[in-house]
């Protein structure tokens, strides 16, 4: 069964979903639900969270379950996400290339921005090959928060 807690973020509210001791959902939300108490995985989801943005935790523990979602190409890009450090970029081309060739780069940005469990997926850290933020499904604000949290200032 799911269940479901919501965390008032820098980068405001998240709602975080889990099923089976697992994390199958982390998305933006503009106001909460209602508040359940959490199992333990929500509630250790919540404490990684408040970590990071208070800049002591550079790496997620909490496990994660998606395979369950997406396709199996999707599912192939949130792998390669995730393999993205902490504090680091990199470009949508580049992203294309691990995952099937240039000509992915579109089908790349569109898997991106259906990652089921954003920031811990860490699908802010894609950005344009010139340098700019490109897309972010939270807003580009939210994007260069996180990216600032991370020590990194983008155009």
């Amino acid at each position: 069964m799911e269940e479901t807690i919501y965390y008032d973020s820098p980068v405001g509210w998240l709602e975080i979903r889990s099923a089976d001791g697992e994390i199958t959902g982390l998305d933006y939300t503009d106001a909460p639900g209602e508040q359940g108490s959490g199992n333990d995985v929500l509630n250790r989801c919540r404490e990684e969270l408040r970590e990071y943005f208070e800049g002591e935790r550079t790496e997620f523990t909490v496990p994660v379950n998606l395979s369950f979602k997406g396709t199996k190409f999707q599912q192939k890009v949130w792998n390669e996400l995730s393999k993205i450090p902490y504090g680091q970029t990199i470009s949508y081309k580049a992203l294309a290339l691990r995952c099937g060739g240039v000509n992915y780069s579109r089908a790349v940005a569109n898997a991106n921005g259906k990652n089921p469990v954003s920031i811990i997926v860490p699908c802010h850290r894609v950005i344009s090959s010139d340098g700019t933020l490109g897309g972010y499904t939270g807003g580009l604000d939210k994007k260069s928060t996180l990216l600032t949290i991370e020590g990194l200032q983008l155009i």
